[in-house]
């Protein structure tokens, strides 16, 4: 009998402890998960990277091209193999860095148009010196938001924002060139600037994804496995299903 009365006041305090604690809230007390974009500093505004590009105070013609050198002799072709010759006895063969050196670092040209290409340094792409000041704008202003997450709609509100989609990304880097004053959707770039491939820029439009090929480097926000943020990749575009434009002299 005694352990009943026991067990029976044990019960009582319990029940006035839930009483005055009250229920909790969020379904069961379970926590929220965590924002993935809280601890992501926003980015600055796109025509804040260096160099800056101010359309109204541009030249209509680019800076006059550096006096031609002359071309090199070619190499000697070896007989045997056909190939040039070497003078490391490598025989002019690439043989492609371990993993480690790919990881410390990592540079990557993709030649388009007959064009010098920008080089791509670990994340970072570098404008070649012959690039039109606009190109050198997109590129410094890209570089700025290489490594935000993707977050659709990003970039749209406003150009400064803690991720980006794709359209949001392009947006962005034309921005910074003084091309572009309001951020546009995938769909809306269909109809941006003029049809067809450009000289320094191209970019690929659909309804529902747009990227830009900026002097060789492609601007994108997939890409690989993970598929995470613009940046930038040198490899080959994919422009089936896609209507290319360019801005008039670039």
């Amino acid at each position: 009998m005694r352990s009943l009365l026991i067990v029976g006041a044990l019960a009582a305090v319990a029940a006035v402890a839930v009483l005055i604690a009250g229920p909790k809230l969020g379904g069961g007390g379970s926590e929220a998960a965590p924002n993935k974009l809280a601890d992501t500093k926003l980015a600055p505004e796109p025509w804040a990277a260096d160099p800056r590009y101010d359309p109204a105070n541009s030249s209509e013609s680019s800076a006059p091209a550096a006096p031609t050198q002359p071309k090199p002799a070619p190499a000697p072709i070896d007989p045997k193999t056909g190939l040039p010759a070497a003078s490391a006895g490598t025989n002019g063969s690439f043989e492609p860095p371990s993993p480690a050196e790919r990881r410390r670092v990592y540079t990557a040209t993709h030649p388009v148009g007959g064009n010098d290409s920008a080089l791509l340094l670990n994340r970072t792409a570098l404008a070649p010196p012959s690039a039109p000041d606009p190109i050198r704008a997109m590129i410094s202003a890209a570089n700025l938001i290489v490594g935000q997450p993707y977050r659709w709609g990003g970039g749209h509100g406003s150009f400064q924002s803690k991720g980006y989609d794709c359209s949001g990304a392009v947006s962005y880097a034309l921005a910074g060139a003084g091309l572009l004053q309001t951020p546009l959707t995938s769909g809306a770039f269909m109809g941006y600037g003029e049809p067809g491939p450009g000289q320094w820029l191209t970019i690929y439009a659909s309804p529902t994804h747009v990227y830009a090929v900026i002097a060789g480097l492609r601007w994108d926000t997939v890409g690989d496995a993970r598929g995470s943020g613009p940046r930038w990749h040198p490899y080959d575009a994919y422009p089936h299903g896609f209507a290319a434009r360019h801005v008039p002299g670039l």
